[in-house]
């Protein structure tokens, strides 16, 4: 049973990788190029697991494009005090405010859901976007078949397909990680050369 689901579950991986629109990652990567090139910073916004990529991605864009890249969920004290004197759902719009958000930079969403505020669901990402249009920065997102608020209102959104309606959460946070390592390493955005390759020459 065991080998039957772990064939099963890699099947699946390697299928959603196949399936994913080449065309929304190439966008994603242009738009990237921009922010750099006008000086913008990136902001990456995320909700569980999702906010720990957000954190090693910020990681990667600042260390191996550089890019100027924050996430808010890294600054735990500034979290929690917004969400217990504010609430959750204006959370990341109010730090994007004080992180003084404008026209030049780009907030890039890793979702499951990618918000949906009329179901209650990741609200917070849904305020940030509504100020991310409004101030005329950049979107992008990467998030899972269903697209949410953020494919709606997006410049640019990677959408990972669906493989098996019960494992949409496991997929769609792990191709986060596979995208953002594949726009790092796009030659257009990457500037540094990360350690083990330049050991192998």
């Amino acid at each position: 049973m065991a080998n039957e689901f772990i064939s099963t579950y890699l099947s699946e991986v390697s299928g959603i990788a196949q399936k994913i629109n080449q065309e929304s990652v190439n966008k994603l990567a242009e738009l990237l190029v921009e922010v750099r090139g006008r000086g913008g910073r990136l902001f990456i916004l995320g909700v569980g697991g999702s906010a720990g990529n957000a954190s090693h991605a910020v990681n990667d864009f600042r260390k191996i494009t550089g890019i100027e890249a924050y996430a808010p969920t890294d600054n735990v004290s500034e979290l929690t005090a917004r969400t217990n004197d504010e609430g959750w759902e204006s959370v990341f719009a109010a730090w994007l405010k004080g992180s003084r958000l404008c026209a030049k930079d780009m907030v890039l969403v890793f979702s499951v859901g990618g918000g949906n505020a009329k179901k209650n669901v990741s609200a917070n990402l849904v305020s940030a976007l509504k100020l991310a249009k409004q101030v005329g920065a950049a979107v992008g997102g990467i998030v899972g078949p269903k697209g949410g608020y953020t494919a709606e209102v997006a410049d640019a959104c990677v959408i990972i397909p669906e493989a098996d309606a019960s494992r949409i959460t496991p997929h769609s946070e792990s191709f986060q990680a596979v995208i953002w390592h594949l726009l790092v390493s796009d030659p257009r955005l990457k500037t540094t050369q990360t350690k083990w390759e330049s050991l192998a020459k």
